[in-house]
């Protein structure tokens, strides 16, 4: 599996992380497994919104865009695209910059810590990782 595919396969799993709080969030599944109750303190509290919007499906979009641009870098087409593996170095470093702002509000404002989040932001960072690397391996043309 090449570091490309990789990266969306990733970006994938943190869609469905994502998703799941997203419909949480929506209503549409009842309670969170998370086991510590921590979750929907994070997910109940009023900085689980940004801009109007849920943090959650905030998530959702930032991953299916990674997802998306991960995914045409394996395609002949894209793959040789050094503008693209840019792109996804800036976007993926953004989701870890915002993850570690989240990260804080939970340890130092909320006092709680949801599972799924922290699971979120160790997603954000091995994508940054990743296409950092991804990135530094094609040749500067």
């Amino acid at each position: 599996m090449t570091r490309r595919m990789l990266t969306a396969l990733v970006a994938l799993v943190g869609l469905f992380v994502a998703l799941y709080l997203a419909l949480y969030k929506a209503g549409v599944i009842g309670t969170l497994a998370c086991g510590t109750g921590g979750c929907e303190t994070v997910q109940l509290s009023r900085w689980a919104m940004f801009f109007g919007v849920p943090v959650a499906t905030w998530g959702v979009a930032y991953y299916a865009l990674v997802f998306g641009l991960a995914f045409a870098a394996t395609t002949e087409r894209w793959g040789s695209s050094r503008g693209l593996a840019l792109a996804l170095v800036v976007l993926t470093g953004w989701g870890v910059i915002f993850s570690a702002w989240l990260t804080y509000l939970e340890l130092f404002v909320i006092h709680a810590v949801c599972r799924f989040c922290v699971a979120s932001a160790v997603i954000a960072l091995v994508l940054f990782v990743l296409t950092l690397l991804d990135a530094k391996a094609r040749p500067k043309v």
